[in-house]
């Protein structure tokens, strides 16, 4: 049984760079296994399956080792592939998932992103000099982003310049025992209003290229802090991407470029 399937490097116009997102459109959902294991034969950071269900589209998302609630890249590289493979006509797409709803709009040559606002929290002094540790560097602010049962889903960390995130080499395996998915690290820009890069060692992925989801954790700091609600954002990994976001009341508008870069059938 052949499953077609499509490759786009998301927030990004050129190949090669962004963030790599494979995506099936299905018919009906596979088994939840079966999904996991398609996603680890991929091995990219995410692999996101669409199921059209009434006038939305279901989407899920799987790393290679574990599904995950949100992700916005691959979000992306969906819409695109339901845009200009599957001819959709719709100007906006409506998805809905794990977390709630979310829309992607055409917006000239950008695809946008509409996602719920996630806002993080100061944590203990503990916590904060794990992370510390971890990075290996002092640092301004730590947060934590929560879950609704107390525990935590997201870490952000504050470095105090551009340069001190780019030239961060992170303990991965410290990284990996601290509290949540994954580790946000951000900083003011130099020629954007605000960098990041992401770490997420415990779900497999040391660290991804573009991450469209932190950037609801994101916005709202960063607007608070720079009295903007329209910022530009770069993610200072080694493939890189552009993001220009803008926070809307409870919501986060992400837009970007994605490019088609393969397509292709898995034989099952």
């Amino acid at each position: 049984m052949p499953l077609e399937f499509h490759q786009i490097d998301a927030f990004t116009d050129q190949p090669f760079a962004g963030n790599p997102a494979i995506v099936y459109r299905l018919e009906c959902w596979l088994d939840e296994a079966l999904m996991q294991r398609i996603a680890a034969e991929h091995n990219l950071a995410e692999t996101a399956f669409v199921v059209k269900e009434g006038s939305a589209w279901h989407i899920r998302w799987f790393t290679p080792v574990s599904e995950v609630p949100l992700c916005g890249h691959a979000t992306l590289a969906a819409a695109k592939v339901l845009f200009d493979i599957y001819q959709e006509t719709a100007e906006v797409l409506d998805f809905t998932c794990l977390s709630g709803a979310l829309q992607v709009t055409r917006q000239g040559e950008r695809l946008e992103l509409d996602f719920p606002v996630r806002r993080a929290q100061p944590v203990a002094q503990d916590l904060h000099q794990q992370a510390e540790r971890a990075l290996g560097r002092q640092v301004e602010q730590v947060l934590a982003l929560g879950n609704a049962d107390g525990s935590v889903q997201e870490l952000m960390v504050v470095l105090g310049a551009e340069a001190v995130l780019r030239e961060l080499k992170p303990n991965l395996p410290a990284l990996a025992t601290l509290p949540g998915l994954g580790v946000l690290v951000t900083a003011a820009g130099s020629q954007h209003d605000f960098v990041s890069r992401y770490f997420a060692p415990s779900i497999g992925i040391d660290e991804d290229p573009v991450t469209g989801s932190t950037h609801c954790i994101l916005m709202p700091y960063w607007v608070e802090r720079l009295g903007r609600n329209t910022l530009s954002a770069f993610q200072c990994s080694v493939r890189g991407g552009e993001l220009l976001c803008r926070l809307d009341g409870e919501r986060v508008k992400i837009a970007g470029h994605a490019r088609h870069i393969a397509s292709g059938q898995l034989m099952l």
